[in-house]
């Protein structure tokens, strides 16, 4: 066994998650790091904050890998002054290299909402948008879900509620708490862009995060097609799951290789919200 480059590391990652496969607007691929520099140990997270930072020091990682880009709409400065800017001073001062798999990873197979499918213990049956580039439609954003078993909307909500990671917002639900569940949309992230998908792909409900008020509102209301519930879970806990998804790809890419690599999963909780109180009387 040997200890791969971060070179080396970056190319594995890079067949996983081709950088071309991200959205126009995004940003991901190394922030930071010495491609020359050793790689022994691999910290995967989703948010690349101070927080997460300071755990890559303390495990004496020497790449941190993360779903969230750290400028995602770039910068004139990385001064220390700034909490962005710490974190790079931080990760440079500790020979700690930073690389992002954003939409890139959402869109692979497997891939971000896979990996949240499995988390939920639903199956995969299709990409909910393919991308137009795979000639075999198993790539693409979000995915087409079956239950092995028909669930109430509660039971689902109760389900994602036990297997995401806990956080403040839990489950909210819109709809018909009391409706059968047996086809499922799921997207890690932000989901209410995909609006029209999930309607053309005729399931009994969706599961996603980030849903604001009109576009739910006007979703809901919509009941010409079909009475679809709602589910919404925090942005972070649907995108956590992949993290574990990804060190076990990168795992099997290390054995594969004959890599002396380690590779662990932040379980730092780094959701914004931190805490919640139920309004007097509101429904369960």
């Amino acid at each position: 066994m040997f200890v791969p480059r971060l070179s080396e590391v970056i190319a594995a990652l890079d067949v996983l998650w081709p950088p071309e496969r991200a959205e126009d607007w995004d940003a991901v691929g190394t922030v930071c790091g010495d491609p020359d520099q050793e790689v022994s140990r691999v910290l995967f997270a989703v948010d690349p904050v101070q927080e997460i930072v300071d755990e890559a020091v303390k495990l004496d990682a020497d790449l941190l890998v993360t779903h969230h880009p750290l400028y995602l709409r770039g910068t004139t400065t990385v001064a220390a002054s700034t909490f962005k800017g710490r974190a790079v001073h931080t990760l440079i001062k500790n020979d700690i290299a930073l690389h992002v798999a954003h939409t890139n990873a959402d869109r692979a197979d497997p891939g971000v909402s896979d990996a949240l499918a499995g988390a939920l213990d639903v199956r995969v049956v299709r990409p909910l948008v393919p991308d137009p580039t795979d000639p075999e439609g198993r790539r693409g954003l979000g995915r087409v879900c079956e239950l092995d078993h028909p669930l109430t909307v509660r039971e689902l909500a109760a389900r994602a509620a036990e297997r995401l990671p806990a956080t403040a917002q839990g489950i909210r639900v819109a709809g018909d708490p009391d409706a059968l569940v047996r086809t499922v949309a799921v997207s890690g992230g932000s989901g209410d862009s995909l609006f029209a998908d999930v309607r053309a792909a005729g399931v009994d409900a969706f599961l996603t995060a980030d849903l604001r008020h009109h576009p739910a509102s006007e979703f809901i209301a919509d009941r010409a097609h079909s009475p679809l519930a709602l589910l919404d879970a925090a942005h972070w806990a649907t995108e956590w799951p992949w993290c574990e998804l990804a060190a076990a790809q990168l795992d099997e890419i290390s054995d594969r290789h004959g890599w002396d690599l380690r590779v662990h999963v932040s379980k730092t909780v780094t959701d914004p919200w931190t805490s919640h109180s139920p309004s007097p009387g509101a429904p369960n």
